[in-house]
C-alpha cells in the first residue's frame, strides 16, 4: 500500500483496496460506514480542537482514516475496535503510512462499552465516527468511566446529534440530553454529508462537541438522578406527577417531593433542567 500523498491520509480507492484485500465488508451489527474523505477527517480533528498534549480514545477506528489524521496531530491514541480484523490490521497500517507515530497507537481488541479504565497516560479527549446504533451508551459510558476526559467530539446519525445538543423545551430534548449535560456543556458542530462514508448510509450525520463540566451540586447519586430522568421520559407526554408515580410511590408522593424540589408537579420532563431531576432525586433521599 503506497502512503497517500495528502499527509499520508487514507483515500477512497486506498480504503476499498484495504477491504478487499482483508476480505472486510462493512457489517450493520456492528454499524460500519468507513469515512473515505479526507477532508472530512481532518474537519473532524480541527473541531475537537486536539493538540500535541493530548491523549484520545477513538471507538471504532476501522481502516483508519480518522486515525491517522489524529495521529499526526496528538500525543497518542488508544483506539478501541471490536472487529477482530480491523483491530489487527490497524497497527500495520499505521506502520505503513505513519511509521514515525506508530508507536504512538494502542489498539484495545474490545467493545467499548467494556472499557472500565486504560492505562496511563490517561485520556484526555475522545474523537470518533461512532456506531451509530450504540452511540449514545458509548458516549455516557465512557464520560462516567474514563473523568480524565474533558472534550469529547464525535460523529453520529444527525437525529442522534440533534438530540444531544438539544437544551430543555425542544421537541426532540430527552433522556441522551439530560444525562449527556450531567456531564458536559454539549453543542452541535456541524452536519456531514452521506457522500464521505463507504458505504453511504441512508441517513445524515453530525458532530456533536462536548466539553466536561462539574455534574450538578446535589446530595443525590448519579445513579438516582439518572433514574428520575429515565422515569420521567418514559411517559414523557405525562405530567411529572404522573410520570413520577411509580417511581415515588404514588402521585401524591411524586407531588410532595416535586413540590419541595420546587419543580411543578404539572410540568412534563421535556421542560426540566439537568439541576432540576437533580434537584427532585435530592428532595426524595431527604424525605425518605
Amino acid at each position: 500500500m503506497e502512503p497517500h500523498p495528502e499527509g499520508q491520509l487514507l483515500g477512497p480507492a486506498q480504503i476499498r483496496e484495504l477491504a478487499g484485500r482483508l476480505g472486510v465488508r462493512p457489517t450493520k451489527n456492528w454499524g460500519q460506514n468507513f469515512v473515505i474523505d479526507a477532508n472530512t477527517v481532518r474537519k473532524i480533528v480541527r473541531q475537537a480542537g486536539v493538540g500535541p498534549d493530548d491523549v484520545v480514545v477513538e471507538v471504532g477506528p476501522g481502516l483508519g482514516s480518522l486515525t491517522l489524521a489524529l495521529l499526526h496531530t496528538v500525543d497518542r491514541v488508544v483506539a478501541v475496535e471490536i472487529d477482530p480484523v480491523l483491530a489487527e490490521q490497524l497497527p500495520r497500517t499505521v506502520a505503513e503510512l505513519a511509521p514515525d507515530r506508530a508507536d504512538r497507537l494502542t489498539v484495545l481488541h474490545q467493545d467499548a462499552l467494556t472499557v472500565t479504565a486504560l492505562a496511563d497516560p490517561q485520556p484526555t479527549a475522545l474523537v470518533a465516527n461512532l456506531p451509530y446504533n450504540v452511540a449514545v451508551p458509548v458516549v455516557l459510558h465512557l464520560l462516567e468511566m474514563l473523568p480524565s476526559l474533558e472534550r469529547v467530539l464525535v460523529m453520529v446519525q444527525l437525529e442522534v446529534a440533534d438530540r444531544l445538543a438539544a437544551p430543555p423545551g425542544n421537541r426532540v430534548y430527552g433522556v441522551p440530553s439530560v444525562k449527556a449535560a450531567w456531564y458536559a456543556e454539549v453543542s452541535p458542530a456541524g452536519k456531514v454529508g452521506r457522500n464521505v462514508f463507504w458505504p453511504a448510509p441512508n441517513v445524515d450525520s453530525g458532530l456533536v462537541r462536548m466539553v466536561r463540566r462539574d455534574p450538578p451540586v446535589t446530595t443525590a447519586s448519579r445513579r438516582e438522578v439518572f433514574a428520575v430522568i429515565d422515569a420521567a421520559f418514559a411517559q414523557r407526554r405525562k405530567t411529572l406527577r404522573a410520570a413520577l408515580a411509580g417511581w415515588a410511590g404514588s402521585p401524591a408522593a411524586a407531588e410532595q417531593v416535586l413540590r419541595a424540589a420546587g419543580v411543578d408537579p404539572s410540568a412534563r420532563g421535556e421542560r426540566l433542567t439537568i439541576e432540576e431531576f437533580a434537584a427532585i432525586a435530592a428532595a426524595r433521599d431527604a424525605d425518605a
